[in-house]
C-alpha cells in the first residue's frame, strides 16, 4: 500500500474510531433529538448561518465516513429548517458526503480488487461502464439497500464520479423529501420504521422498477434509431430465420445450432467449407507435425535401444498425406452432412445489403434472401507485414504453404508465435535449414520466460537457427539470392534463403461483405465491434469466431457460435453472454505447451497475488519409460488455498493433459480434488496428480504433524 493510501486509511479509521470511542452515536438517537428539538430551533433562530454550516459539515462527515445516523440527521434537518430549506440542505450534503465515501472507496480499494478479481468483474465493469446510471438510480430507489453500501460498492466499479454524484442527487431526492417532511413533525414520530410505511416503500419500489423500465424504453428507442433508415426495407415475410456467412468452425456450429432449434437457416461459404481449421490450419498442420515427429523419433532410436534406424521419404509424399488427411476429415464439414441436418448450403459471395437482406453471388447467378437474423463468421487471414521487398519474395503463409511439393533447402520463418514455432520445427525435422526470425526478445511471448526458454533450447538442439531481437527491415535479391536484411543491436544482418514463410499473426476478415455500408464498426483489435452478447449495433446481426475475437482458436469459435446463434434467433426474448474465464489453448511444438487461465507473467502484470507449484515431468515413471522425461506442470493458486488460477504444462501430450485442469477450473474444483482422484498407472496424466501432491506437501500442517509424531511415539511406549 502506498504512503498516500495508508495516510487516508489512518485518517478515516481514526475518525470512525473517535466516533465510537467518544460514543458520539448517543447524540443521534430519536429520543435525544426529540428532547433537544426546542434548543436546536432556538439556536437556529439566533445563529442561522452558523447552524446551517455546522449541520451541513456534520451531515457530509456522517455520510462520507459511512457512520450510523444519517436518517436521524435528516429528520433534524426537517425539524430545524422546515421542508423546503431542509430538503435543499440535506440533498446536497448527502450527495456530497456519498461522493466522498465513493472516492475514498475508489482510492483505497478499487485497484486491489480489480487487479485480483478483474476477470470475474469484467462483465459487471462493462455493464456499469455502459449503464451505470440506471443501476445506481435503481439502487438509490430501493430502501432495503443502505446508501452507504451503494457508496462503497460503486467505488470499486468504473462508473464516473460525476455520474455517481448527479444520479445520487436525483435518486435520493424523493427519500430525502419523505424524511425531511417527517422531521417537520418530529414530536409525533415514535420510530424510524414508522416513517417508511408500506405505501411509501411500495412507491419507492415502483420508482426503482420505473428506472429499469426506462432503460428498456431507451434501449428500444436506440434500436429503432439504428434501424430507422432501413425500416422501409424491412420485409413483411422472410425467406430465412438465419443466414450464416462463413463456414468455418464458428459458422458451422452456428448453423447446426440454428437447425437444431428448427429454424430455417442458410449457410454461405465462398471457398471451402470447414474454413481455415480444416483446410489450412489445425488439420493440415497437425498432420504435418505427425510426420515430422516420426522422423524425429527415428533420429532418436538409440534412446530406445535401437542401434540404427533410418527413413527415406519424399517431401511431396508427406504433403500428399497432409492433403489426404484433410480430405478424410472433409465429410465432417461437407455440404452433404449439413444439408442432412437441415441447413441450406450455398457456395458464393455474400454481401449484407440491409439488416434483413443478403445478396449472394453464386456460379448460377445472384440471389437476394431475406432473413430475420444474420451471423457473421468470416474468419481471419494471415497478415503479411508491409516490409519493403516482401512482395517479390513469393511469400508463403499458413494459407498456401500446403501447396508446396518441393522442400525448401533454406527456409526463413518470420514470427515466433504458435504458428511460426510449429512450422519452424516441422520443416527443420523434414530437412530444411530453418532460420526463425523474431523481433521480440523471446519466442512464444505469451508464455512464461522459462517455458519459452524450454522450447527455444529444444529448437537449438535440433539445429534451428533462432534469431531473437532481430527486426526484418527489407528484402532484396543480392547475387541472385533472396536475402532478408534484419536489424539487431543497431547492426544489419543478412540472411540468405530459398523460401520465406510469414507467420506474424492473422487479421480478421471484416471487409467486402457490407459491414461498412451498414455502419458496423471495427474495434481497436481490427475485429468486428460486438457487445458482450456478440451483437453488432444491429441486435439481429451477431458475429463470432476469429472475426469477432478476442481469441483466434477453433474451440473458442465453436464456443462463441452457440451464443451468436442463440442471441440472433432469440435475442428479442432472452440473451446470453459467453464467459472467457476458462479458455485453454496449446502450441503443438515438441515439447507441447498448453495453458489455461493465468500464467506468472499475466499475474504479475495484473498485480494478482499467487503461489506457484511445479512438478518436473522428468520424475514421472511413464515419461521415463517413453524417453520423454522432460517438461513441467506449473500451477498457480490463490495464496494459502488450492483454488486454481491457471496452469501451464510443457511436455509430451500437454494439450491432452491440460483438459483435467480445464474441467477443474470450469467447475471450481481445487488441487485437493485432483489429488484425491485415481489416475491410471503408469500414464502421463499422473503428472497432474503429482503436481497437486507437491502443493499438498508444501501446505502440510506442521503443528498437526508434530502432534501426530508425538502421539505415535507415545503409543510405541517411547519418548515423544
Amino acid at each position: 500500500m502506498s504512503k498516500g493510501k495508508l495516510a487516508v486509511l489512518v485518517v478515516v479509521a481514526g475518525l470512525i474510531g473517535a466516533f465510537f470511542a467518544f460514543d458520539l452515536g448517543r447524540f443521534l438517537t430519536l429520543e435525544f433529538l426529540k428532547s433537544q428539538q426546542a434548543a436546536l430551533e432556538h439556536f437556529y433562530t439566533e445563529h442561522q448561518v452558523a447552524t446551517l454550516g455546522i449541520y451541513f459539515i456534520a451531515y457530509v462527515a456522517i455520510a462520507a465516513l459511512s457512520l450510523p445516523g444519517a436518517a436521524l440527521t435528516t429528520l433534524v434537518g426537517g425539524a430545524i429548517f422546515g421542508l423546503v430549506l431542509g430538503v435543499a440542505v440535506v440533498s446536497f450534503a448527502s450527495s456530497i458526503g456519498a461522493t466522498l465515501a465513493f472516492l475514498t472507496s475508489r482510492y483505497l480499494l478499487q485497484d486491489a480488487i480489480q487487479a485480483k478479481y478483474g476477470d470475474r468483474l469484467k462483465a459487471i465493469n462493462d455493464g456499469i461502464a455502459k449503464d451505470g446510471a440506471f443501476y445506481l438510480f435503481t439502487i438509490r430507489m430501493i430502501p432495503a439497500i443502505p446508501f452507504f453500501v451503494a457508496n462503497l460498492v460503486m467505488g470499486i466499479t468504473p462508473i464516473r464520479t460525476w455520474t455517481f454524484y448527479w444520479v445520487s442527487q436525483i435518486g435520493m431526492f424523493l427519500g430525502t423529501i419523505v424524511f425531511v417532511n417527517a422531521g417537520t413533525e418530529l414530536a409525533k414520530i415514535e420510530s424510524l420504521s414508522g416513517i417508511l410505511s408500506p405505501r411509501i416503500i411500495l412507491a419507492f419500489l415502483l420508482l426503482a422498477f420505473l428506472g429499469l423500465f426506462s432503460k428498456l424504453v431507451v434501449d428500444f428507442i436506440r434500436h429503432r434509431q439504428v434501424y430507422a433508415k432501413w425500416r422501409h426495407l424491412k420485409p413483411v415475410t422472410f425467406d430465412c430465420n438465419l443466414i450464416v456467412i462463413g463456414a468455418g468452425s464458428a459458422g458451422l456450429v452456428s448453423s447446426y445450432i440454428a437447425a437444431a432449434a428448427k429454424s430455417k437457416v442458410t449457410l454461405v461459404e465462398r471457398h471451402k467449407m470447414g474454413g481455415d481449421c480444416l483446410n489450412t490450419g489445425c488439420v493440415p498442420s497437425k498432420a504435418l507435425i505427425r510426420s515430422a515427429k516420426l522422423l524425429s523419433h527415428i533420429g532418436r532410436s538409440k534412446e530406445l535401444g535401437v542401434h540404427t534406424a533410418t527413413a527415406t521419404f519424399n517431401f511431396s509424399d508427406v504433403m500428399d498425406r497432409v492433403e489426404r488427411v484433410v480430405k478424410a476429415i472433409e465429410p465432417h464439414d461437407s455440404p452433404k452432412r449439413y444439408s442432412s441436418l437441415g441447413v441450406e448450403c450455398l457456395e458464393g459471395e455474400a454481401r449484407i445489403t440491409s439488416p434483413w437482406h443478403v445478396e449472394i453471388k453464386t456460379a448460377t447467378g445472384t440471389r437476394i434472401l431475406t432473413t430475420r437474423s444474420i451471423v457473421v463468421a468470416t474468419g481471419a487471414r494471415p497478415f503479411i507485414p508491409p516490409i519493403p521487398g516482401i512482395e517479390a519474395m513469393g511469400c508463403l503463409t499458413s494459407d498456401n504453404v500446403w501447396a508446396l511439393r518441393e522442400l525448401p533447402k533454406r527456409l526463413v520463418v518470420l514470427g515466433g508465435g504458435p504458428i511460426g514455432c510449429e512450422l519452424t520445427q516441422c520443416f527443420a525435422r523434414l530437412g530444411s535449414q530453418v532460420t526463425q526470425v523474431e523481433m521480440l526478445p523471446r519466442i512464444m511471448i505469451r508464455e512464461d520466460p522459462d517455458i519459452s526458454a524450454m522450447v527455444l533450447q529444444c529448437f537449438r538442439d535440433e539445429g534451428i537457427n533462432v534469431l531473437l531481437n532481430h527486426k526484418a527491415t527489407r528484402f532484396v535479391v543480392e547475387d541472385g539470392e533472396k536475402t532478408l536484411i534484419a536489424e539487431s543491436a543497431g547492426k544489419e544482418v543478412r540472411i540468405r534463403f530459398d523460401a520465406l514463410l510469414c507467420a506474424v499473426g492473422r487479421v480478421a476478415n471484416v471487409k467486402g461483405f457490407g459491414l461498412e455500408e451498414l455502419g458496423i464498426g471495427v474495434s481497436k483489435t481490427r475485429t468486428v465491434e460486438v457487445n458482450e452478447y456478440l451483437q453488432t449495433v444491429y441486435p439481429n446481426i451477431t458475429a463470432c469466431g476469429d472475426v469477432a475475437g478476442p481469441y483466434q482458436f477453433t474451440h473458442t469459435a465453436s464456443f462463441q457460435a452457440y451464443f451468436a446463434a442463440s442471441n440472433a434467433l432469440f435475442g428479442w426474448l432472452w440473451r446470453q453472454k459467453p464467459s472467457y474465464a476458462v479458455i485453454p489453448w496449446a502450441t503443438f511444438t515438441d515439447p507441447e505447451v498448453a495453458r489455461v487461465g493465468l500464467n506468472e507473467t499475466e499475474a504479475k502484470e495484473r498485480d494478482i497475488h499467487y503461489e506457484v507449484t511445479t512438478y518436473g515431468i522428468d520424475d514421472l515413471d511413464r515419461a521415463i519409460a517413453d524417453e520423454e522425461a522432460h517438461g513441467v506442470v506449473k500451477v498457480l493458486t490463490v495464496p494459502g488455498k488450492d483454488k486454481i488460477l491457471g496452469v501451464t504444462i510443457a511436455g509430451e501430450h500437454a494439450g491432452d493433459l491440460i483438459a483435467e485442469f480445464v474441467l477443474a477450473m470450469q467447475h471450481g474444483l481445487g488441487l485437493k480434488k485432483i489429488m484425491g482422484t485415481i489416475h491410471i498407472y503408469p500414464t502421463l496424466a499422473e503428472a497432474n496428480k503429482f503436481a497437486a501432491g507437491v502443493w499438498r506437501r508444501n501446505h502440510a500442517p506442521a503443528q498437526i504433524l508434530e502432534w501426530l509424531r508425538q502421539l505415535h511415539a507415545w503409543r510405541r511406549g517411547g519418548k515423544a
